[in-house]
């Protein structure tokens, strides 16, 4: 692979993928505050909004499918600009759809937003890896969990919008627009030619392998794992404003600190990850979270008040937030045939990302969408179920895995999803 490293000290390096990771996650934060806003703007059954919101999983596939062809050709800064400008504009032409009321136009933009998240995933990360082995040091959680944190800024900041009575448009776009020159003037400390790769030497995973990683029946569970627990997630991050306000009848500012705070216990608890798992286990901080979890969902959907409902979206986000990551993690344990097995589980989980938003939006329709959490529930009452699963392989007997961190070459195959543990 070739390299080209920035010439910048470590720090600068470092502090620019916090930066772009921070600004990503606020970008997310803008849109899922501003649901409600879109939706009643729209005119939309909670059945239609579930597939507006349906475009955002949809770009996100084709971003990540896309990813990692741009970033061996081209290199992750380019990848890494190309994602924020297809942001930017996405969010700029979703904000032009609420306020024309033409949900084709909201579609297409959070397509094109979803679109960007996946390719940036992927070539920060690519990023983040090249760092990590540049300087023999862990960084990657700690910048994944730069996200979390813009997504708690980009949170409170919409929450300010929707009570100041901001136009849809004028705030999606001005989010847009920052996070477009953010990222302009902060990657020039990425490196130029991170990622890129000869022709010939760009990995290719026989279809053969790729099959025969499913017949292993700890794979499958892993998969079931992480395919809950994503779902729980992805269903988190595009369901709770709504939730909280056709569930409970309270206000969009209300609804957008709910989700503000299920960002931010996120963020707790993914900071604090790498220390819970070397402390109780990787097994057993994922089953211990997914009981919080499940708390949680039970309190948003049989809450007698919206302060139990605050308090379960809280619980939900802080139980859903090392689900995936320590899943992939689980099936990188063995060496051989690492990649293939870490591709398939990341793939159950996007599967979920893809499917929850119209499957839960059409349940609402007919039940209500507190109701239609029922089902978000059951998923992760199976992932708690398979969470043995997750126990650590020994490598030849010798070497034990339950805090081993993903190599280099998991992080890209996993496109970006992915942290150490």
């Amino acid at each position: 692979m070739l390299q080209t490293y920035p010439n910048a000290n470590h720090r600068a390096w470092r502090n620019a993928l916090f930066v772009v990771f921070a600004l990503t996650g606020a970008g997310q934060a803008a849109w899922i505050t501003r649901t409600p806003s879109i939706r009643a703007a729209l005119d939309l059954s909670v059945g239609e909004m579930g597939w507006i919101i349906f475009g955002v999983s949809v770009g996100s596939v084709i971003g990540l499918t896309i990813a990692s062809q741009v970033v061996s050709r081209w290199g992750t800064r380019t990848g890494i600009l190309t994602g924020a400008l297809c942001i930017g504009l996405g969010l700029l032409s979703a904000g032009g759809g609420s306020d024309q009321s033409l949900g084709w136009l909201a579609f297409a933009g959070l397509s094109m937003t979803g679109a960007g998240f996946g390719l940036l995933e992927v070539a920060l990360n690519v990023e983040g890896a090249a760092l990590e082995r540049h300087t023999g040091k862990t960084y990657l959680p700690a910048i994944h969990a730069a996200f979390s944190v813009g997504t708690l800024g980009g949170s409170g900041v919409g929450a300010a919008a929707v009570f100041a009575e901001t136009s849809v448009i004028f705030h999606l776009g001005v989010t847009g627009v920052f996070l477009i020159l953010g990222t302009i003037l902060t990657v020039r400390w990425v490196g130029k030619d991170t990622g890129i790769e000869p022709r010939t030497a760009r990995p290719r995973a026989g279809s053969r392998q790729r099959v025969r990683v499913w017949r292993e029946p700890r794979t499958i569970l892993l998969g079931v794992v992480v395919m809950g627990m994503a779902f729980a997630e992805g269903a988190g991050n595009d369901w709770i404003p709504l939730a909280l306000v056709d569930g409970y009848g309270v206000n969009e500012v209300y609804a957008s600190l709910g989700f503000a705070l299920y960002a931010g216990l996120m963020t707790v608890v993914r900071v604090l990850g790498a220390w819970l798992v070397a402390s109780f286990g990787r097994r057993q901080i994922l089953q211990g979270l997914g009981f919080v979890a499940a708390a949680g969902l039970l309190l948003v959907i049989l809450g007698p008040t919206p302060v139990f409902a605050m308090i379960g979206v809280g619980l939900w986000g802080a139980g859903v937030a090392l689900g995936f990551p320590l899943g992939l993690s689980a099936a990188g344990d063995d060496s051989r045939g690492t990649a293939a097995r870490v591709s398939a589980v990341a793939t159950a989980g996007y599967v979920a990302f893809l499917v929850g938003p119209p499957v839960l939006g059409l349940l609402g329709d007919h039940t209500g969408i507190r109701s239609a959490l029922f089902i978000v529930l059951g998923g992760v009452a199976i992932a708690i179920a398979f969470s043995r699963s997750a126990r650590p392989l020994s490598d030849g007997g010798a070497q034990d895995l339950e805090t081993r961190p993903l190599t280099s070459e998991q992080v890209q195959m996993t496109q970006g999803r992915s942290e150490n543990d």
